[in-house]
Parts: structure tokens; sequence; C-alpha cells
């Protein structure tokens, strides 16, 4: 019994130094964790700290952005913006209404009025070398009216003379007559037979006209077989208007 006594004494006094070490290195462990949350807890605020400041920042600078610019800046602006608006809506207006007046007088100048420009000497004075005329689409086409016709791949430009059935004749003084009767022309620049190779006198065939250039001497006209009367369907139309140069702006007689 009395050994027994002495191990179980020996034994307590062997785990009390145990219990007091683990109790020790509980405590020891516990200073530590709570050191390691005290710095995860001030980093934690830094961090929040940090990042409200940031978020403070950017709400600083959001505002700052969201602030609304002066009115006169405004009104300038919507100023400028009109005055764009209204400049690209001008300028389509204009350009739609060149190529429209274009458009108009292309078709106008092709189909009713023909604009033509006059080379030689043929029918001064009435009409000289570089004068611009223009010219109409008629029907009925009445004595000593000027007329434009299609000859090889021009455009000719004589006054006409004498019907389809009618007599012409010329004498050596250059008086025309169409069926017997002299004609008056005091547009005539300078009477004479001139190139005349067509046999005296002589009836204009169906369908055509007779014509002559004003300046007898040196026109080539229906006098000249290589020219010969006008058909119908030659005929570009009668000359009424001169619009250059201004020293001869006017109706064409």
């Amino acid at each position: 019994m009395g050994e027994t006594d002495n191990r179980d004494t020996a034994l307590q006094t062997a785990v009390d130094p145990i219990n007091e070490t683990e109790q020790n290195n509980g405590e020891e462990t516990a200073a530590v964790i709570e050191a390691d949350q005290g710095a995860h807890s001030e980093a934690g605020d830094r961090k929040a700290a940090g990042s409200s400041s940031k978020k403070s920042g950017k709400s600083q600078k959001s505002q700052k952005q969201l602030q609304r610019p002066p009115l006169k800046e405004l009104e300038g602006e919507l100023q400028r913006e009109r005055h764009k608006i209204r400049y690209r809506r001008v300028l389509r207006s204009t350009v739609f209404t060149l190529v429209t007046v274009a458009a108009v007088a292309i078709l106008v100048a092709t189909l009713w009025m023909p604009v033509l420009q006059i080379y030689g000497a043929s029918m001064t004075p009435t009409l000289t070398d570089g004068d611009i005329v223009i010219s109409r689409k008629v029907k009925n086409l009445r004595q000593g009216d000027i007329v434009a016709f299609y000859y090889n791949n021009r455009i000719l430009v004589k006054r006409y003379i004498a019907n389809a059935g009618d007599w012409v004749d010329i004498d050596e003084e250059g008086n025309v007559y169409v069926n017997g009767e002299l004609l008056n022309e005091p547009y005539v620049y300078e009477k004479a037979l001139g190139e005349c190779t067509i046999e005296l006198p002589y009836q204009v065939p169906e369908n055509r006209i007779f014509v002559l250039g004003d300046h007898r001497s040196v026109s080539v006209d229906s006098r000249s077989a290589s020219v010969g009367c006008v058909a119908e369907d030659q005929i570009v139309g009668e000359l009424v208007f001169c619009v250059w140069p201004f020293s001869n702006l006017g109706v064409v007689r």
C-alpha cells in the first residue's frame, strides 16, 4: 500500500508540470491569436480607410464632372449647332436648285430651244462669227426666217427663201425672184449670183425648202448642188434671239 501511494504521488507530481506546460502553451497561443487578430483588424481598418478615401476622391471627381457649364457656354454651343444645321440646309437647297436648273436648261436646249454659235461670214451683217443665238422648234416657217439645219455632221445657218413647189430665179446682179416676183431683201449685205451650180429657174423639190446666205458673194447654199435644198427633217429650228455679244443682244431678223 505504501508503494502504491508513492507511485500515485509521483505520477501526480509528473502530470502537474505537464498540465502547467500545456496551460502555458495555450495561453501563449491565445495571445498570438489575439495579436494576429489585432494586426488583421488594423490592416482591415487601414484598407477600409483607404477604400473610403478612394471612394471619396472618385465621388468628388464625379461631382466635378457632373457640374454644369455656364449658361452662356450652353447658349453659344446651341447657336453653333443651329448655324451648322442652317448651313447644311442652305447648301443642300442650293445644290438641288443648281442641279434642277441645269437639268431643265439642258432639256430645254435639247428639245425646244437649242443654243447655237455662229461660225463663218455667210450671214453677215445679220449674224457674225462668234455670235451665240437661241433657236426654237417650229413647224411653219415663213419666207425670210433664219433657220439652222444639219448638213454633213455640222449645223448651217441660212435664210428661208422659198417653199416646196416654188420657182426660184436669180439674175446676174443677184436679184432673187420667187414665182416671178422680185424679193425685197434689205438684209442682204452684197447681192451677187455667187456659187450657183443649179439650172435656173429652179423648182424647189417636195418637202424641201430653198435657203440663201445674207452675204451672197461668199455663202454656199441652195444655189450649190453640194448643199441643195433642205429637207424638213434636217431643220434644227428658227433663230430668234442673239445673246452674245451684248452689242448684238436682241431679236434676230
